[in-house]
């Protein structure tokens, strides 16, 4: 794993990186590798423990791993950074059910999948690094390419996923559904799952937009989502988080209307150093939606709408960008325009969605279930940040042997933006190959760090 490592960092203040990296190619692959696990014989440890008493640390373990054998179509890449999603969190914790569960799932489809059924699970879901080998009938990709990977593992065996992969039976998240994930040192893919890394970010910036960027943009740009136009009042919970990051710079860059919704001054802040111009911190107000675990507050939900109608001028959200879930689905139906959508995926805050049914049928809204992103929207959201256009939302980073800290904070909403992690790379701001771009675009690669 050294040889690789020294290989790949002596592409850094190279004027050919690429003829620095085609040598990975003659490298052996190791037979082992560093990854972050969770164990079989783990997954009852925090039974009986409420959610936020569950401390990802204690299940989240870096240990050696043998290196899984190449399949058709597959790449293995040397993993130079990876991120935190609250997917992780959920495997850590073992809700809403032990991800063990899906291996076992997926290892029953065929030999290969096998591979996938074993005792740890190697998590993550988003990676930044570089191509070691590819597997057979793969042309598209080589050895010393830099990459970033989405979480879209799909078999595309089925007819029902050629119009749209998210649709395929046999769609699953990388990482999260399957094995050999991005917070590791090594990874295993599909070959559609990568992208060209953005030339003017490093490892841990690089790394971060995967996962969010690509749910941000099928839930608010594709016509798969909200299909959002120019103009449109888009409200956005959690505004300034790893998700609501990425879709409120989308709005932004699309000519719509954010209404930020955040929980602190802070965040408040992020998202008008992002641009946006109207911000409702819900704490400061001090919003609930919820008068005890039972019953809802139709009088919150009236008086949020009023202060969006205030912010905008009069108008109700063409969109609302719903990802909490239960404690703010409620007031995200009431407070929709007349024949507008609610695009909801996620729910963090729970899965048991409450609203009244009045709001919506009456008024002809729309609810939007959206997952992740096939892969041509992930290329689009991808292609945005290479061109400067959506910005990482970076805010610290963690070395490999720290993941568990990482997603602890992620588990107590304790960061903003992305918090990234460290795997092969030894610091950060390595991996920067276009230093032009970067330094048009410094100011507002930053603007999250140390938040």
């Amino acid at each position: 794993m050294q040889d690789i490592l020294e290989a790949i960092m002596s592409a850094e203040g190279s004027a050919q990186p690429e003829r620095e990296l085609a040598g990975l190619a003659g490298l052996p692959v190791p037979e082992s590798y560093r990854g972050v696990v969770v164990r079989a014989d783990e997954t009852r440890m925090f039974d009986g423990m409420a959610t936020r008493d569950k401390d990802p640390r204690k299940a989240l373990h870096v240990q050696e791993v043998p290196t899984p054998e190449l399949g058709p179509g597959e790449a293995l890449i040397a993993v130079m950074a990876s991120a935190i999603n609250y997917n992780t969190v959920w495997t850590s914790i073992f809700e809403p059910l032990s991800t063990f569960k899906f291996l076992q799932r997926y290892g029953r489809l065929s030999e290969l999948t096998k591979r996938h059924d074993l005792p740890y699970h190697v998590v993550g879901s988003d990676a930044a690094g570089v191509v070691l080998r590819t597997g057979p009938g793969v042309t598209r990709w080589s050895a010393g390419d830099e990459v970033v990977a989405h979480c879209l593992s799909v078999e595309l065996e089925d007819a029902a996923g050629h119009d749209d992969t998210m649709l395929d039976p046999q769609q699953r998240i990388w990482g999260f559904e399957t094995n050999f994930g991005g917070l590791a040192e090594l990874a295993i893919v599909k070959a559609n799952q990568l992208m060209p890394k953005p030339r003017h970010l490093s490892w841990e910036e690089a790394a971060s937009p995967g996962l969010v960027n690509s749910t941000a943009y099928r839930q608010l740009v594709s016509h798969h989502g909200a299909n959002m136009k120019q103009g449109d009042v888009v409200l956005i919970w959690g505004a300034s988080g790893g998700l609501g990051g990425y879709a409120t710079q989308m709005a932004l860059n699309g000519g719509a209307i954010p209404v930020c919704v955040v929980s602190s001054p802070d965040k408040a802040e992020l998202c008008r150093r992002m641009g946006a111009e109207l911000v409702i911190d819900r704490a400061a107000e001090g919003f609930r939606f919820w008068k005890d675990e039972q019953t809802q507050d139709q009088d919150e939900w009236r008086r949020f709408g009023e202060r969006i109608r205030e912010l905008t001028g009069g108008e109700d959200p063409d969109i609302v960008f719903e990802h909490p879930g239960r404690e703010t689905f409620g007031a995200s139906v009431y407070v929709t325009k007349r024949g507008g959508t609610i695009v909801t995926c996620a729910s963090t805050s729970g899965y048991q969605h409450q609203y009244d049914n009045r709001y919506l049928w009456m008024h002809l809204k729309r609810i939007v279930g959206s997952h992740f992103a096939n892969y041509r929207e992930a290329w689009e959201a991808n292609r945005l940040v290479a061109l400067g256009k959506i910005h990482p939302t970076v805010s610290r980073t963690y070395p490999l042997e720290q993941t568990g800290q990482a997603a602890y904070e992620v588990h107590r909403n304790a960061h903003q933006g992305k918090v990234g992690v460290r795997c092969l790379a030894p610091a950060d701001g390595l991996g920067v190959r276009d230093p032009e771009l970067r330094s048009r675009h410094e100011d507002a690669i930053n603007r999250f760090r140390g938040h």
